[in-house]
């Protein structure tokens, strides 16, 4: 695709100045300016991003931020398309595939300029940061093929079997603004300016054709205050989800679509979401002896309890000293494993959203999401098994949640989804 980031002599369309200034100021724009000719005088930053380690590739066979080993913070936007031209949505996919590239590699979506009429290209507030390993994954939701029963843009019959709404588990609470959406975002990265400048930025280029429905950020614990590749701790203080394929037959097997249910698919795999929030006060009140059978393991090794080491067999056979189950028959661990048949890809943050004024409590919990071939044969049998009878309910509450069809990865020269339009 043509680079026409250039300073000096560079055309600024209408659609790129309404994302630049907003309905609000484009009679400004105009009247300073005149219309379809602004040149972006002046120079550009000299601050050059950091060197290229930090980079992971865009383009591939898959989309970045499923298999790549996780970053400590993640964004995850819902967009809703307010659009419906289905060409709107393929340009403002090749714009986003631009923007994404270039910020993969450390560098801003356009030139700063000091022609004091126009808004920079770019916001900024990453000007002279290294890429910190930046990733972008797209999704579709199910809304973007089918809304209220119309077939919004002439794809509903590409739309997979796979792409449906969650069924109601026992316990959910979902609250209705934190549900669906047509497309997503998840942005992850190292450094946290880094990731919201990529999300400020893509929400700026979607401007006229998309609106965020919901945004949720999370984190991990650094590389710099953790063992470089030990699992990290959820709010409970507890190693959870331990588990993952790791190699590239676990990921052919559980995560990655072969194709077969839509052949847009192929390399792909679909994202559940759900947000979960964690009663921290009513936790922090319980002894460590319920907290280690609630979870089914050791706080501080992590360990499955009758067990040493973080990663050993998880003996749910075992018994103890009072020839009782090891392991609770109401564990996570051991209804989250069921009989071992159900795998899924677990990538997921915890989130603080500051403070719960109605309840003058800690608002924070687990940014749960997870990647598979299928939703409905991997997840929702997990999640049924725990929704029933999982001891942790009495500490969490599930209040959203969402599914997304990511494609596979974009070759150079295409651009995000185009084996879909």
């Amino acid at each position: 695709m043509k680079d026409d980031h250039t300073p000096h002599s560079k055309k600024i369309t209408r659609r790129e100045m309404l994302y630049r200034t907003g309905a609000g100021g484009l009679g400004l724009l105009i009247g300073a300016s005149g219309v379809g000719s602004i040149t972006a005088l002046g120079k550009t930053s000299s601050e050059k991003p950091a060197a290229a380690e930090n980079q992971i590739p865009f383009y591939g066979k898959h989309q970045a931020g499923i298999m790549t080993k996780q970053q400590t913070y993640v964004y995850l936007i819902s967009m809703d398309i307010t659009t419906n031209k289905l060409a709107d949505i393929r340009d403002l996919f090749k714009e986003w595939t631009v923007a994404s590239e270039k910020m993969a590699m450390g560098n801003l979506i356009g030139d700063y300029s000091d022609n004091l009429y126009i808004p920079p290209e770019d916001t900024g507030e990453a000007t002279g940061l290294s890429a910190s390993r930046i990733t972008f994954t797209y999704g579709f939701g199910s809304s973007f093929f089918e809304k209220e029963g119309s077939d919004r843009f002439g794809l509903a019959a590409k739309k997979p079997n796979q792409l449906q709404a969650l069924p109601s588990f026992p316990g959910d609470e979902i609250e209705k603004e934190w549900t669906g959406g047509d497309l997503c975002v998840q942005v992850c990265a190292d450094d946290q300016q880094v990731a919201f400048h990529a999300i400020r930025n893509l929400l700026r280029i979607g401007r006229g054709i998309v609106t965020l429905r919901w945004m949720q950020s999370g984190f991990l614990r650094s590389q710099q205050s953790g063992k470089k590749d030990s699992t990290p701790r959820n709010l409970f203080g507890f190693k959870d989800g331990t588990v993952n394929p790791n190699t590239e037959e676990d990921f052919n097997n559980i995560v990655w679509s072969n194709g077969a249910e839509a052949s847009w698919m192929k390399n792909g795999s679909y994202m559940v979401m759900r947000r979960i929030r964690m009663l921290l006060e009513v936790w922090d009140r319980t002894h460590l002896k319920d907290q280690q059978a609630t979870f089914g393991r050791e706080k501080v090794s992590g360990a499955p309890l009758g067990q040493e080491k973080e990663f050993d067999d998880v003996k749910l056979d075992k018994k103890d000293s009072d020839g009782k189950p090891a392991i609770p028959m109401d564990a996570h661990v051991r209804l989250g494993r069921g009989d071992g048949s159900q795998k899924i890809l677990r990538r997921s943050y915890s989130y603080s959203s500051e403070m719960d004024p109605a309840r003058a409590q800690l608002d924070a919990g687990l940014l749960f999401l997870c990647f598979q071939k299928d939703p409905f044969k991997q997840f929702v049998p997990i999640q049924k098994r725990m929704a029933q009878s999982d001891h942790l309910n009495e500490y969490i509450r599930h209040i959203g949640s969402a599914v997304f069809a990511c494609p596979g990865g974009t070759k150079k020269g295409g651009y995000i989804g185009d084996s879909l339009f």
